[in-house]
């Protein structure tokens, strides 16, 4: 029960308590952990676990004050998120937030009665993770990344940039539901535009080089980066042989432009962290998750890297560049 609840109820009766135990009340100390989808060494994961914690300073938590922040960095790999998820929970805290689906999944493994707070999952519905958007039901709600209807979004701009493109590498997590299940939605819209698809595991380095080399054997091949946190460690290595073999690219996070790459569209991943932290207050004042409705982006971003066009020889439409939010010269 919340103080401010508690005091209410009791009406004046506190006021004779020991100054010891209104002390010890006041200073409640509340317990949330935190399972990434990243590394400790991943910059960008640094940033939006930051992000998050001054939204939680905004709302008035302070870690160390009046609440102690347990972090696990899984990595996107599932055996370390099944072993963190095990640890947060031995913690028994008062709410945890998890990015990603596989940090998602495997504390719903753990725990079916904690709150938990999601961020950077593709389709919470699809995922099995929540009954519903409007009214997820159990101890699980959040912010979605984004529907899988927004994959034909990535192909459509592949085709405006590129327009002779029939061939196209699909770099996804294979064992991340989400990564399969984008690519079923990708197959879905593909042969309405004329492109044949082909999936490659974004974390194994020797599959991505072989198919970008074969990729550029011909003159129609293109790259659509679908989401995924274990892109991120290979992202500089992908951006590398689409510039070396001249492959236009689509990606789902605008990190990959800003490193290099030719343009994305996507959702603010680090927006998505601070709106989690407004779901943990929530939750921390006594609300539940199951009456928390699951929330989507409400902007997409579309950024666009001349450079790296210019790069491959592509010119890009007008009417694109006139839609980015972002074009980097």
């Amino acid at each position: 029960m919340r103080r401010r609840d508690f005091l209410t109820l009791v009406g004046g009766t506190a006021a004779g308590w020991p100054l010891s135990v209104r002390a010890q009340q006041a200073d409640r100390m509340r317990r949330v952990g935190v399972l990434m989808n990243s590394t400790p060494n991943d910059p960008l994961g640094q940033a939006r676990f930051t992000t998050f914690e001054q939204a939680l300073q905004e709302l008035g938590w302070s870690d160390g004050r009046n609440v102690s922040i347990n972090i696990r960095w899984g990595g996107n790999d599932v055996d370390l998120d099944r072993r963190y998820a095990a640890e947060l929970v031995e913690h028994a805290p008062d709410v945890i937030l998890a990015a990603g689906t596989l940090s998602v999944a495997a504390l719903q493994h753990v725990t079916r009665t904690l709150p938990i707070v999601f961020v950077s999952v593709a389709d919470p519905v699809g995922a099995g993770i929540v009954d519903s958007l409007a009214k997820p039901g159990g101890n699980t709600t959040g912010f979605m990344l984004f529907e899988y209807n927004l994959s034909g979004k990535w192909l459509e701009l592949l085709k405006q940039i590129a327009p002779a493109v029939t061939h196209v590498v699909v770099l996804r997590d294979p064992a991340n539901p989400a990564g399969s299940a984008q690519f079923g939605a990708l197959q879905a819209v593909a042969p309405s535009m004329g492109i044949e698809l082909r999936p490659v595991d974004s974390r194994d380095v020797s599959g991505i080089e072989r198919a970008f080399k074969v990729l550029a054997m011909s003159s129609n091949g293109g790259v659509v980066g679908a989401p995924s946190a274990s892109e991120s460690p290979h992202r500089d290595l992908i951006i590398a042989l689409a510039a070396q073999y001249k492959l236009p690219a689509v990606y789902s996070f605008a990190n990959m432009v800003s490193a290099g790459g030719l343009i994305s569209y996507g959702p603010d991943r680090v927006a998505q962290f601070r709106s989690g932290a407004g779901y943990v207050d929530r939750i921390l004042k006594g609300e539940k998750p199951g009456d928390l409705p699951v929330q989507a982006p409400t902007k997409y971003e579309l950024l666009i890297n001349l450079k790296t066009a210019k790069a491959i020889g592509l010119t890009i439409p007008q009417s694109l560049l006139t839609r980015a939010d972002e074009v980097i010269e």
